[in-house]
């Protein structure tokens, strides 16, 4: 399962022969910070969009800006490594930027999968993905199933 998660060094060298193999490459991005079944929903219907389907974490440095000081709930490398051990995730890497721009740089994908909740005008990396002539791909999520909605469910329950 760690041998999943991958360094951006390692990552590049793994993506170099993947293309060699032709392989159609399919990539995501997120927090992931409580896994669960909308997630899990998600990156199977990614995975359905290619062969390898990688997945970059946000940092915890980079959730923190996102979502605010007291966030992540699980840190950068839980998150990873539960990503990982999903059998539709080919491999995971931990990004600390605030985008996922400069490691979908690195990857340049055939597919960006992103979720239903963005328009394509508002997905930051598509100008990254198309540069390198890949494609974004909107995947509808599942309703009502969302870390925040978990988290406040939590919240009413027992504080």
């Amino acid at each position: 399962m760690r041998k999943k998660i991958l360094t951006k060094e390692a990552l590049k060298k793994t993506v170099e022969n993947l293309k060699k193999q032709n392989k159609k490459i399919v990539t995501t991005n997120g927090v992931f910070d409580i896994l669960h079944i909308g997630h899990i929903r998600y990156l199977q219907e990614a995975k359905k969009l290619g062969d390898v389907l990688i997945v970059a974490v946000n940092s915890d440095s980079s959730v923190k800006k996102i979502k605010g000081p007291k966030r992540p709930l699980n840190n950068e490398n839980d998150r990873a490594e539960a990503l990982a051990s999903l059998e539709c995730i080919d491999y995971a890497t931990i990004f600390s930027e605030d985008n996922p721009i400069k490691i979908l740089e690195i990857i340049k994908p055939n597919i960006h999968a992103k979720g239903s909740d963005y328009n394509i005008s508002q997905i930051i990396e598509k100008d990254a993905v198309e540069k390198n002539k890949g494609k974004i791909a909107l995947i509808p999520l599942v309703k009502g199933h969302s870390t925040t909605q978990l988290i406040n469910k939590i919240r009413r329950l027992y504080v």
